[in-house]
């Protein structure tokens, strides 16, 4: 079948029935054959004018080519939508989501049939609206996304706090205090732009009130009752992205209406993410919404359960463009058959299980508190240093556990498990655990890794502070991986009490001593499989091109001040101004951060995350620079944030979020 004709309408006001205005952006099949459509609905606060233009560009012409609409929708106080945003996924937000579902389906260009889409924000509320089961919806697409808010997002992970949680709220704040397009909302934007600048929230306030997994949290997470999804979801992630283990919990969790893809991506859609190989997401989804919005058989029902590609041991480099590995399909996901390791005598890495009755080797282990900085991002946008590096740097602070070269291949896919015996003589300390590939030149390839605040060790809900001095048994799932350990490599286990800056430390640095004799690794056996060939995309370079007028600009450094014995993790990302060409709008987004610690004082940890971000045309100029900050104490969390804004390069506005002391929670 040709392509459809289609119109491209750049601004199309949605009523909802408390009378905000929200602002879509449609792209409509038309011609004499159209008829009705189905339609598309993703719903963001990331700016459909700017912020999400590029991707939007390389996607919905696409969808409306074949027949299907798509409607992307600014969510409240974001873009050129009314109001203010209240919070990330609150019942709000949620509530308008159907209203607009209900608004698609009740066009007369509509078959009545939607499906909801989106990447991070757009893929958590997608699967969140539809355990909402509005009538309307019949199937969604969700990428880099989660069915637990509270472990699997930039929050908190078994109980430690995420640095990135500082990141994104300053990040929303940057989002937020941008003011709408006047060539679009005309006279009003001002009057806008000021209503959010005076009212929109600082999100880390209300984040850290909840630092443990309660119903803050619960709320949105699917997992807490997967049968409300009643449609079928297509979950997709990637192994450089810390959303990687959501598509193997989504068909755990719904076998009979979830398909899961795994790439080797960064945190974007997998038609233009890195590293390659790339998969022809636009034909996969042009597949699956003709099947369930058009009910055409596509096949898309028999898809296997699980799609993956396995990583056949890739090395760490200033960019990886492309990772080697395989594509691998599992009709029916099963959980996997474990390779379970212990500690020999020798303090090696033996395959088997312990051995009955060994007595305990107890080992001291107090990392550095700078130990993690080739960790990379929590997410990656990138594939430069984003990702995770070589890992000798943070072994060096680690207790190590290698294996003897392999003889032949190692395939995994799944979580690893780590089991072992610590005590402490402190009420909170923090486990890492690193699960490492040891090529024959000495080059370690991160492939796995988790985190554990060891008060959380029973529950996420109701954490205990550990008995001091007592021998406590813990159990930690590490992310989910695929990946091929080669002959003639090592598989090293490495075990730290910092993540950082990953992870914030506790507010003592008490070291764990950790009873090697108990120590109990589980690897997750690929097992039986089918080598497949995922077709890559029509479009190699799909993204549409913006006039450049200033270059982007990538900054990522370690500084280790011996003499001030201070650590400083320093990151610059510029996007350096580009310009619509059909719009004339000229936008730059400067992002700096830099977080501090002394190696040996918990209580020196602190974080600082600023937002520039400019809008311009011939005689129009904006600017917003949000900052938020993070410090601590042995008690309190320690956090404010400053939003200033300039119009024509004059200050209208300041509002500062002072200084606020947020108790420690076990954390």
């Amino acid at each position: 079948m040709s392509p459809r004709p289609f119109t491209v309408i750049e601004n199309q006001w949605i009523t909802l029935k408390d009378g905000t205005r929200l602002a879509a952006r449609i792209w409509m099949p038309d011609g004499a054959d159209a008829g009705p459509v189905p339609a598309v609905f993703e719903f963001l606060p990331y700016r459909k004018r700017d912020g999400t233009s590029m991707r939007d560009e390389s996607t919905y012409p696409a969808f409306a080519a074949a027949g299907i609409a798509g409607v992307r929708v600014d969510i409240r106080g974001s873009g050129e939508s009314d109001g203010v945003i209240d919070g990330e996924y609150t019942e709000r937000e949620l509530a308008d989501a159907c209203e607009l579902i209900a608004w698609i389906a009740a066009q007369p260009w509509s078959n009545g049939s939607v499906g909801m889409m989106g990447i991070s924000w757009g893929g958590f509320n997608c699967l969140q609206v539809a355990a909402l089961r509005p009538p309307a919806l019949k199937a969604v697409i969700s990428i880099a996304s989660t069915t637990d808010r509270y472990n699997d997002d930039i929050h908190y992970k078994n109980g430690c706090h995420l640095s990135a949680q500082l990141s994104w709220a300053a990040t929303m704040l940057g989002y937020q205090s941008r003011p709408p397009d006047p060539a679009l909302v005309g006279e009003r934007w001002r009057a806008m732009w000021l209503e959010r600048l005076e009212n929109e929230p600082f999100f880390m306030q209300e984040w850290l009130a909840h630092q443990r997994r309660d119903g803050f949290w619960k709320h949105g997470s699917i997992k807490e009752d997967f049968s409300a999804v009643t449609v079928p979801a297509l979950v997709i992630a990637g192994w450089a992205d810390g959303y990687r283990n959501t598509p193997l919990l989504a068909v755990e969790g719904m076998p009979d209406r979830a398909k899961a893809l795994i790439g080797p991506w960064v945190h974007k859609y997998p038609h233009f993410a890195w590293p390659k190989p790339r998969a022809d997401f636009l034909g996969e989804a042009i597949a699956w919404w003709n099947r369930w919005l058009r009910g055409e058989q596509t096949g898309a029902e028999a898809l296997p359960q699980v799609r993956a590609y396995i990583l056949d041991g890739p090395k760490p480099a200033p960019r990886r463009d492309a990772d080697p590995g395989f594509w691998i399909a599992k009709a029916h996901w099963q959980a996997p058959v474990m390779l379970g390791f212990h500690i020999d005598a020798a303090q090696m890495l033996a395959e088997g299980p312990k051995p009955n009755g060994s007595p305990a080797r107890p080992v001291y282990l107090r990392s550095p508190l700078d130990t993690g900085t080739a960790s990379g991002e929590w997410f990656t946008l990138k594939p430069d240093a984003e990702m995770a590096g070589d890992q000798r740097g943070d072994d060096a602070g680690s207790l190590t556990f290698d294996s003897a070269p392999l003889t032949t291949e190692l395939d995994l896919l799944g979580r690893p498990e780590l089991c072992v015996t610590v005590s402490c003589d402190a009420d909170v300390a923090n486990l890492c655990a690193r699960l490492v590939d040891i090529h024959p030149d000495g080059t370690a390839t991160r492939v796995s890794f988790g985190v554990m605040n060891l008060a959380h060790r029973e529950s996420n809900s109701d954490p205990q502070p550990m008995e001091h001095g007592q021998p406590t048994t813990i159990r930690l799932l590490l992310d989910a991986c695929g990946y091929r350990f080669r002959p003639g490599h090592r598989i090293r286990l490495s075990l730290s009490t910092a993540y950082w800056p990953t992870i914030l430390p506790a507010p003592s640095d008490p070291g764990l001593t950790i009873d090697v004799a108990s120590l109990g690794l589980s690897l997750p056996l690929l097992g039986a499989h089918e080598r497949i060939d995922l077709k890559a995309p029509d479009d190699p370079d799909p993204l549409p091109k913006y006039i450049q007028h200033a270059p982007t600009v990538t900054d990522r450094k370690v500084i280790r001040d011996l003499q001030a014995n201070c650590t400083r993790y320093h990151i610059l990302e510029d996007t350096g101004l580009a310009e619509h060409p059909a719009t004339g709008l000229s936008t730059r987004q400067l992002r700096e951060e830099t977080w501090t610690i002394s190696p040996g004082d918990p209580l020196s940890a602190e974080g600082v995350a600023t937002w520039t971000c400019d809008m311009r045309r011939p005689g129009w100029f904006v600017r917003t620079v949000s900052t938020a900050r993070i410090s601590c104490s042995e008690k309190d969390w320690r956090i404010s944030a400053l939003v200033v804004a300039f119009e024509n390069e004059v200050k209208i506005f300041e509002k500062r979020f002072d200084e606020i002391a947020i108790p420690r929670d076990l954390m």
